[in-house]
């Protein structure tokens, strides 16, 4: 260990009182000092005896007057380190006081031969040596810091008044010093903020070599989804670790501070930015209204029951199967609906939707007026290993909720469907696309209740999201593994397809299929790229044999589409809200679907599922069911007998 590093070592495992004693002791020698130059720069000589002798009990008393008034006034308290304008202006404050002392002593006593001007002098010398030294140690322990602490160096992007704090709160952090700047206003480059230099984001490559830059700390709070798409964008290339402060809300109202850092969120990857939700088609099916959610633990459902606790309901139900998300789930919209200090109650049921009888009594017991029914099993390949289940659950579910709604006189009951519905490939998108079919049915007889249903793609972060695998699997070092190097997908988050949703249900007129807004599609094999590079790792492949993670292909599981699409046909005609747009689609009659329901029932009762699959070809146009069913999941009664195993001879 070199010197400097001892000796910040040292200076950082002294007491505080040790280092208070050396302040006094540098005080002690500043002010008797600052008397002196005072006098010297008054008379311009090095030693003026004939004014000074007169007075040399100046020197002795001055300096304990001097500390003595310091110590009042709070400066010893504070840390060199950390001093800043109050410490500041405790040295002004006591520089000043002596110097009044010193003149109204020189007045009322009727000092002979006593310059006037040496307290003036003497006020401003001894800012400086007592405030400069101060500083002076300040910087030199600071230098220390930066260079012998192991202290990583960072990049701010965003050079504004949120970087400008970030700056000043990691300038006495003991994990991170602040290297450079990085924004786009090019009036800021090459310019300095608190000494540091502010660099355009195209040359920032050579920067990070040049300073051993590996993290970049994103401080841009106020900005747009497309504004922080931008910057993150101009880092694709570069292999550094980016994190980003809270939003400026957050900061605002305390909730967190600028200096907390957190990973990138993967909304900013789409830049989308949501469009405000209108509060009359909110309010329309949630104010003052009992509401119930079915599957109210999913990743959907979850959203939507802490977007309608924002609406003020009469009451929400929480329906679902699995009892610990139901837990979870209630647990977390209490808290939340105390936090707003509102009132209504929360009803946490547990309960299956094709349960008929136990659908039909919540109903009725609360008189339920609006539904979203977003119970569903969703992960394809588990579906596709589970035809009976999975049919039974999305069709017959559906059926039995939307059919009790009508029956019992719910005013609204909305369906949440998938993009996979839409030409569908696997059996979940086909049981979701026949659910759509028997609400459209509905809604042609139905003379109260409205029926619709909202169609959306992949959300960020749901339990089937390939996002939080990613991080998993980033996480342990690799490797990321990606279907297929050309598969697509839509994304949007959770909190905003739910918005979406409440506003989508509140338009309908009957039989409405409502498909949201997406955006652009989204490569997976760009997601998973982005997300490696954002942890400041880079992608291994056959260009750079060196990176961290690799990303490997493991082909198309069974049922699983290349691209997914929104829409059936072409006949889509927009709505009242920009992200919304309404989908005028084929429908069944309603004796084919009466049909086509028996008999999945039957085939249910014979537990079997190539039958199933028949009847949701036979329901759905454009099924193309390519995963071969009977390899995957033979009907009971099929499965062939374990071999007899005979005992070895002995």
């Amino acid at each position: 260990m070199n010197r400097p590093a001892k000796f910040h070592q040292r200076f950082a495992m002294m007491s505080r009182t040790k280092k208070r004693m050396i302040m006094v002791a540098a005080d002690l020698v500043a002010l008797p000092l600052a008397l002196w130059s005072a006098y010297a720069l008054r008379l311009s000589e090095w030693w003026p005896s004939y004014y000074l002798e007169p007075y040399w009990w100046l020197f002795v008393i001055v300096p304990p007057v001097g500390v003595f008034i310091f110590a009042r006034l709070g400066l010893y308290r504070a840390v060199v380190r950390f001093m800043g304008p109050q410490a500041l202006m405790a040295v002004v404050k006591g520089v000043v006081l002596l110097a009044l002392l010193m003149w109204a002593a020189a007045y009322f006593y009727q000092f002979q031969d006593f310059p006037r001007s040496v307290p003036v002098n003497f006020a401003l010398v001894g800012f400086f040596y007592v405030g400069g030294t101060r500083f002076l140690v300040r910087s030199y322990y600071q230098w220390l810091i930066k260079h012998y602490a192991q202290k990583e160096p960072v990049a701010i992007y965003g050079a504004g008044g949120a970087g400008a704090q970030l700056a000043l709160a990691l300038s006495n952090s003991r994990e991170f010093y602040v290297a450079a700047f990085l924004d786009d206003d090019k009036a800021l480059w090459n310019s300095t903020i608190k000494g540091i230099r502010v660099y355009s984001p195209a040359e920032f490559t050579p920067v990070t070599e040049r300073l051993g830059i590996s993290r970049v700390l994103l401080a841009m709070p106020s900005a747009t989804k497309k504004q922080r798409k931008h910057a993150l964008d101009q880092l694709a290339d570069t292999p550094v670790h980016v994190q980003t402060v809270p939003s400026m809300p957050e900061i605002v109202s305390g909730e967190a501070n600028v200096d907390q850092l957190r990973e990138v969120e993967l909304e900013d990857l789409l830049g989308r930015d949501p469009v405000p939700p209108l509060e009359a088609l909110l309010n329309a099916s949630i104010h003052d209204k009992v509401v119930m959610v079915t599957g109210a633990g999913g990743s959907i459902g979850s959203e939507l029951c802490r977007q309608i606790v924002r609406g003020a309901p009469q009451a929400i139900i929480l329906f679902e199967r699995s009892e610990y998300s139901l837990y979870a789930i209630e647990k977390e919209l209490e808290t939340q609906k105390l936090e707003m200090n509102e009132h209504f109650p929360i009803y946490p049921l547990l309960g299956s939707v094709c349960n008929r009888r136990r659908i039909e009594a919540v109903i009725q017991h609360y008189g339920v007026q609006t539904i979203y029914h977003a119970a569903a099993y969703k992960h394809v390949p588990i579906v596709e290993l589970n035809v009976l289940e999975g049919a039974h659950n999305n069709v017959v579910g559906t059926q039995v909720v939307a059919e009790s709604a009508g029956k019992l006189g719910v005013e609204r009951c909305i369906l949440i469907s998938t993009d996979k519905a839409v030409r569908p490939t696997n059996i979940m998108g086909a049981s979701k696309r026949f659910a759509e079919l028997i609400l459209q049915n509905l809604a042609k007889k139905s003379t109260g209740t409205v029926f619709s249903m909202v169609r959306f793609g992949n959300v960020l972060g749901s339990s089937g999201s390939v996002v939080p695998l990613f991080r998993r699997q980033i996480a342990v070092g690799g490797p990321v593994t990606v279907t297929h190097p050309e598969i697509t997908r839509y994304f949007m988050t959770i909190p905003e397809a739910a918005l979406l949703v409440i506003q989508a249900g509140s338009m309908a007129e009957g039989g409405d299929v409502f498909v949201l807004d997406m955006g652009d599609s989204v490569k997976i094999v760009d997601l998973a790229r982005r997300m490696i590079q954002l942890t400041g790792l880079e992608v291994k492949d056959e260009k750079n044999l060196d990176g961290d993670i690799e990303i490997r292909y493991s082909g198309l599981r069974p049922g699983e589409k290349l691209y997914e699409e929104l829409l059936i046909g072409d006949n889509v005609v927009g709505t009242s809200h920009p992200k919304i747009m309404r989908a005028n689609e084929e429908t069944l009659p309603d004796a084919e679907i009466g049909r086509l329901l028996n008999e999945l029932a039957q085939a249910e009762s014979e537990l079997d599922c190539h039958r199933v699959c028949d009847i949701l070809r036979e329901a759905v146009s454009g099924f193309q069911h390519s995963s071969p069913v009977a390899d995957l999941l033979l009907p009971l009664g099929t499965c062939p007998k374990p071999a007899k195993v005979e005992k070895p001879l002995h």
